[in-house]
């Protein structure tokens, strides 16, 4: 079995989106890219997060073929795929419909550096081109949204993430939806104070220490 461990991480990775409310139901999708062997294992499509097994989750290579596995994958497999044909910082990537960050995306604004956090997806987070979900439309709106970013609002649709693996993809999209959340409620109250390109500079030079580091076994 191709990825085994990988296989693991994903599925608990899976049923964290649901257990911390980033996600529900089948919602969203997750993927690990073998940048050595260029496969990808991602989740497949329509299955609950709880109710995946390891053997569900499909193997792809670097074109796009399924190399193991006999279900469908996500319907957003390019939009994973994408990200590690183009950029070399990536090989985790997390697609999630949460709810604060999905209410930006369906008013078609980005999210702007009202909280120092942002810093960990960039200096904002910007709003894909509205594209049909699973389309290739879509992955290349993503992707060029997301240039020079970790994450992106996809419009009427919810977020995507990256990082070099699921721990820090799955942060970046819990602390996203934080800033958003806190963006949508000072909206509700005022007019929110947007810190200047300088300080987001400096967050962007700390924090590419930042992040968590996994325990190698």
């Amino acid at each position: 079995m191709l990825m085994k461990e990988v296989r693991k991480e994903l599925i608990d990775y899976g049923k964290k989106l649901v257990d911390t409310n980033l996600t529900k139901g089948t919602g969203g999708n997750l993927s690990v890219f073998d940048r050595k062997n260029q496969t990808m294992a991602i989740t497949p499509s329509g299955i609950d997060f709880y109710e995946i097994k390891e053997e569900d989750i499909v193997i792809m290579d670097i074109d796009g073929n399924v190399i193991e596995g006999d279900k469908t994958p996500s319907s957003e497999w390019y939009m994973h795929l994408i990200e590690y044909q183009k950029r070399d910082d990536i090989d985790a990537v997390i697609h999630a419909h949460t709810t604060y960050s999905t209410v930006l995306a369906c008013l078609r604004e980005e999210l702007p550096a009202s909280h120092y956090m942002v810093a960990v997806a960039g200096k904002n987070v910007r709003v894909a081109d509205y594209a049909t979900y699973g389309t290739k439309e879509l992955a290349i709106n993503s992707y060029e949204a997301m240039k020079d970013r970790k994450a992106v609002l996809l419009a009427n649709h919810g977020i995507l993430a990256g990082a070099n693996d699921l721990l820090n993809a799955f942060n970046i999209i819990e602390e996203v939806e934080y800033c958003a959340k806190i963006y949508c409620i000072t909206r509700s109250m005022g007019q929110p104070v947007i810190l200047e390109d300088d300080e987001m500079e400096m967050m962007l030079d700390r924090f590419k220490e930042y992040g968590q580091k996994k325990k190698h076994e």
